[in-house]
């Protein structure tokens, strides 16, 4: 038994001398750039690298494994994204559409399982950033095509679609910045999920733009989990403790947000807020009173340049690892009836939903047309 431990010792030993180490997992070859689509598909600075898969003949099969979803930006997401997979169907032969809330393990198993079953690409709004990076090799291994956007996984060996999460924080932190007294004045910042990316890089940018500008305020943190409802309970409950802000920075909820001041008989206020048609409504009616506002994100249309980008790749074409997104910004008093919001559309919808550069537009038949749930 010893003398067979020692020569099979040995022979591991050959085959490391005479192979090297083991074989670097499958996985796209990084090219040369451009996209022969710049202009949708611009790659996020001048370092970014380019994927080339190997080409795939369609139909194909594409996942999408969505984490939470209990707002409306995740609900439009969704059925955007079926939207726009019927907008594709020569190319889409089945989607499917998983959404696991707020269950990490359950939205990593997700993303492996639809690798498991031979999809083709599998599109992830990650929960955490970090957390999937097994899943990333275990796709590359097999081929399969992992595109994330939004709350993106944070990998170099996988596409990433999204907006500069960080540019918005500091974009709203300037606003308020020259809004409000560089000293002793009061924000309430009403934060998204916690563990989520897009929360973290906006919280950063925020906080990084008022310690650039030299403001000295007392920040109140709530956790609004981009959420109207919420968002609207704990503004409500700030505002009870506090009594007087001098502004509010939310990164989603911005409607319950305006209805929780007007509700409170409190002054209206700077507000820096997301893209929701409610909020910017709101922003409109009621500029001239003091509710002097920015508006400022990217429509949940991005899924679709993210499934955009899949697909492109399963054709075989050269792709940015990192694909960057316009940022949508209006503020006071550049709000525009038909324009950059509609009175005559819920409030529940984001507005600045379509990519023209990249093709991607949806009417609002097509996208209420669908349905949120999994399928």
């Amino acid at each position: 038994m010893r003398v067979s431990g020692t020569i099979a010792l040995a022979a591991a030993l050959l085959a490391t001398l005479s192979f090297g180490s083991p074989a670097r997992a499958a996985g796209p070859e990084v090219v040369a750039g451009p996209s022969p689509d710049p202009a949708c598909f611009r790659p996020w600075d001048a370092k970014t690298k380019f994927f080339k898969y190997a080409a795939k003949k369609p139909p194909y099969r594409i996942a999408l494994a969505n984490g939470f979803i209990a707002n409306t930006w995740r609900i439009q997401m969704i059925k955007t994204a079926k939207a726009y997979a019927d907008q594709n169907k020569d190319l889409i032969s089945e989607f499917k559409v998983v959404s696991t809330g707020e269950d990490l393990p359950a939205q990593i198993a997700a993303v492996e399982n639809f690798i498991n079953s031979g999809y083709d690409a599998v599109i992830v709004n990650a929960l955490n950033p970090a957390a999937f990076k097994p899943a990333v090799k275990k796709a590359n291994r097999a081929g399969v095509v992992l595109v994330s956007f939004d709350n993106v996984i944070e990998s170099d060996d996988a596409i990433m679609v999204n907006v500069d999460q960080v540019k918005i924080g500091q974009m709203m932190g300037e606003f308020l910045a020259s809004k409000l007294p560089a000293k002793g004045a009061s924000v309430i910042e009403v934060r998204g999920p916690s563990g989520n990316s897009v929360d973290r890089d906006r919280h950063d940018g925020f906080n990084a733009a008022m310690k650039e500008k030299g403001v000295d305020w007392n920040v109140i943190e709530t956790v609004g989990k981009w959420d109207d409802g919420t968002a609207q309970k704990v503004v409500a409950d700030a505002l009870a403790v506090h009594k007087k802000v001098d502004g509010v920075y939310v990164q989603g909820g911005s409607t319950g947000v305006v209805r929780a001041l007007m509700d409170a008989k409190h002054p209206f206020i700077p507000v820096a807020g997301e893209t929701e048609n409610g909020f910017r409504k709101l922003c409109a009616a009621h500029g001239k009173e003091g509710l002097e506002c920015a508006s400022s994100g990217t429509g949940p249309a991005q899924v679709a340049v993210a499934i955009k980008a899949a697909l492109s790749a399963l054709e075989g074409q050269a792709i940015p690892q990192s694909v960057a997104l316009p940022i949508s910004y209006t503020q006071y008093p550049d709000f525009k009836d038909g324009e950059n919001f509609y009175s005559g559309q819920s409030d529940n919808f984001f507005v600045g939903n379509a990519f023209p550069d990249c093709k991607v537009g949806f009417t609002a038949r097509e996208i209420m047309g669908q349905s949120e749930s999994n399928n």
